[in-house]
C-alpha cells in the first residue's frame, strides 16, 4: 500500500503532501492540471527516466519521497534530481540503493494501468505473457526454464566443439609438420642457454692450455730460459753477499723467487684440465641444430618448446573431438527430448489456464458494460524455442459485439475497451496482499450505465485492496475514501501545482464542478454522496 508521497520543485510542483487511505483515493481536476504528472513522479521515484530540465526554475534539487508497506513493515523510499547534473540517487530506508532493485520490488508494490500499459497490452509478446501469468503450473515453467538452460548451454558448446575441430582440421596437415620438425631437434627449455655456457667453459679451458704452454716456454727457454738464468743469478749474488754483505738481502730474495719459479713449472707441467674436442663439437653441433630449428619455425626456442605442447594439445583434441562431440550431441538430444515431455505438459496447462482466464474475462467484462455476447479466446501457435523443439504461445482474440468474428485486440478494441479490459485483467488478481492499482483515467471513452459498472467494479477492487484513479467523471470519484483535488495556480508570478485533500464539504464542490457545475450539478453531486459508504475487507 502507498501510504504517503511527497513532491518537491518537480516541474510546477513546488510541495506537494499526500497521505493515501486505504481503498479507492480519487485524483481529480481539471485536464491539464498536472493529474498525471504525479504518476510520472511515482515512476521516477521507483526507476523511472526524468530529465534535469523537470527540476523547478531556480531549485537546485527535485526530490519525490514515499511511505510504502510491504510484506508487514514500512519502508520509505526517497530519489534526489540534480538540476546542475542530470544525475540522481536512490535511497531506500535512508541507505543508498540501485535502480535494478527497485526495478524488481516496483511491481510489488504498486501496478500503473495507464495508456502506457493500454499499448503493452496490444503487444502479442505481453498477451503470451499474462496468458502464462494465468497458468498454475509453476513446476513446469521452473523446469523449462532449467531445461532450456542447460539445452542453449550444451548447444553451444557443441557449437564451439566443431567450430573448433574445422578449424583445426583444416590446419592438421601443418600442425603435423610441425610437430615433426619439432620431434626431429626434440628440443627443452633453456637448453639453448646452458649449451652458450657450456661452449663458453669449454673455449676458456683451450685458452688456459695454451697459456700454460706459452709460459712453460717462456721459464724453459730455448738454452737458456727464466729457470737457468735464475739459477745463475742465484750463484752469482750468493758469491757477491760473501764479499760484500750489503747484498745478502738481495741474494736470499732471488734465491726465494728462484724456488718459487721451480714450483710454478711443476704446476705448469701438470697444467689446466684440457678442453674435450669431443664434446666441444657435439655442443657446437647442438647449438646449430637449435639454430636452424629456430630459423625454419621463425620462433624463439623456448616458444617453440610452448609451440610443441600446445600442437600435441590440438592434435590430441582432434583425435577426441569426436568422442567429445557425439557425447555432447547425445546430451543435447536428451535435454531436447525431456524440454519436449515437459513443454507438451505446460502447453496442456497453458490451454487450460487460458480457457478458464478467457471466461473470467467475459464475466467481468460484462459486468463492465460489454454485450452478454462477449467473447474472449486464446489463440495459440507454435513458436520454436529450439530446433526441432516448439512450445505453444498464446495471444488473446475478442468479439465484443454480436455478430463479429474473434480479432486480435489491436484491431478493433477502442481506447476505452481497453480501459475496461485492462480493468478487468486487474480485478481477476486482486486479493489484500496485491501491490497497490493505480489506473490513468481508466473511465476514458466510457459513460452512461458502463460508467456506473466501471465505478462498481473499482469498488469492489478497492474493498481488498489499495487502489487510486485519476478521473473526470463524480460518478466515480464519488466512491472514493479519500479525494485528493489537483489545480494550477499563480503565485508571485511562477505557475505552481497544487495537490489537496479534500474535507468533505470541498468533495461536494469538486463533485458539483466536475458534473458541470450549476444547481444540476450541485443535485448530482448530493445525490452520489448519499450512497452508503464502502465496506472494506476485515472491517
Amino acid at each position: 500500500m502507498l501510504c504517503y508521497l511527497r513532491i518537491q520543485n518537480l516541474a510546477l510542483i513546488a510541495d506537494a503532501e499526500l497521505e493515501f487511505a486505504p481503498g479507492l483515493n480519487a485524483l481529480t481536476g481539471e485536464t491539464g492540471a498536472g493529474k498525471s504528472f504525479i504518476l510520472k513522479a511515482l515512476d521516477f521515484l521507483t526507476g523511472g527516466r526524468m530529465e534535469a530540465a523537470s527540476v523547478r526554475p531556480g531549485a537546485e534539487r527535485a526530490v519525490v519521497e514515499a511511505i510504502f508497506e510491504h510484506d508487514g513493515r514500512e519502508m520509505a523510499v526517497r530519489r534526489e534530481l540534480s538540476a546542475e547534473t542530470g544525475r540522481s540517487r536512490l535511497f531506500c530506508d535512508d541507505s543508498l540503493a540501485s535502480l535494478e532493485r527497485m526495478a524488481e520490488l516496483r511491481p510489488r508494490l504498486f501496478l500503473l494501468t495507464s495508456q502506457h500499459a493500454q499499448a503493452r497490452l496490444l503487444s502479442a509478446a505481453h498477451q503470451a505473457e499474462l496468458l502464462d501469468a494465468f497458468t498454475t503450473a509453476s513446476e513446469l515453467f521452473a523446469r523449462r526454464a532449467e531445461l532450456l538452460g542447460s539445452l542453449r548451454e550444451t548447444a553451444r558448446e557443441l557449437a564451439r566443439c566443431r567450430e573448433k575441430a574445422l578449424r583445426l582440421a583444416d590446419k592438421r596437415e601443418f600442425l603435423e609438420f610441425q610437430a615433426r620438425e619439432i620431434a626431429k631437434v626434440a628440443p627443452k627449455a633453456g637448453e639453448e642457454d646452458e649449451l652458450m655456457a657450456r661452449r663458453e667453459a669449454l673455449k676458456g679451458a683451450a685458452e688456459a692450455g695454451e697459456a700454460c704452454g706459452r709460459a712453460l716456454a717462456l721459464l724453459h727457454g730455448q738454452g737458456e730460459g727464466l729457470l737457468e738464468g735464475a739459477d745463475m743469478l742465484a750463484r752469482e749474488l750468493k758469491r757477491l753477499a760473501q764479499a760484500d754483505e750489503g747484498f745478502a738481502e738481495d741474494a736470499e730474495a732471488v734465491e726465494d723467487f728462484r724456488h718459487r719459479l721451480r714450483d710454478l713449472a711443476a704446476r705448469l707441467r701438470v697444467g689446466p684440465a684440457q678442453a674435450d674436442e669431443a664434446e666441444v663439437e657435439t655442443v657446437e653441433k647442438r647449438l646449430w641444430e637449435l639454430a636452424q630449428l629456430k630459423r625454419r619455425l621463425k620462433r624463439e626456442l623456448d616458444d617453440i618448446v610452448a609451440l610443441s605442447r600446445e600442437i600435441e594439445e590440438n592434435l590430441s583434441f582432434l583425435d577426441a573431438c569426436g568422442l567429445d562431440e557425439a557425447r555432447l550431441s547425445r546430451e543435447e538430444a536428451r535435454l531436447a527430448a525431456e524440454l519436449s515431455q515437459v513443454l507438451a505438459r505446460l502447453d496442456e496447462a497453458r490451454q487450460r489456464g487460458a480457457s478458464e482466464l478467457c471466461a473470467r474475462l467475459e464475466e467481468s467484462l460484462r459486468e463492465l458494460g460489454f454485450a452478454e455476447q462477449v467473447r474472449v479466446l486464446a489463440e495459440f501457435s507454435p513458436q520454436e524455442v529450439h530446433p526441432g523443439v516448439s512450445e505453444l504461445r498464446g495471444r488473446i482474440l475478442w468479439a465484443p459485439n454480436p455478430g463479429q468474428p474473434p480479432q486480435s485486440l489491436e484491431r478493433i478494441a477502442s481506447g476505452g475497451e481497453l480501459s475496461r479490459f485492462l480493468l478487468a485483467l486487474a480485478g481477476l488478481s486482486a486479493d489484500s496482499d496485491s501491490p497497490c492499482l493505480i489506473f490513468d483515467e481508466v473511465d476514458a471513452g466510457v459513460g452512461g450505465m458502463t460508467l456506473h459498472k466501471v465505478a462498481e467494479r473499482l469498488e469492489r477492487l478497492a474493498a481488498s485492496r489499495q487502489v487510486l484513479v485519476i478521473s473526470h467523471w463524480p460518478q466515480l470519484a464519488a466512491r472514493a475514501r479519500r479525494h485528493f483535488q489537483v489545480s494550477k495556480e499563480i503565485i508571485e508570478g511562477q505557475t505552481t501545482t497544487r495537490c489537496r485533500a479534500l474535507a468533505a464539504a470541498e468533495v461536494e464542490a469538486e463533485l458539483a464542478r466536475m458534473a458541470g457545475g450549476g444547481e444540476q450539478g450541485l443535485r448530482l453531486a448530493r445525490d452520489l454522496l448519499a450512497r452508503p459508504a464502502p465496506v472494506l475487507a476485515g472491517g
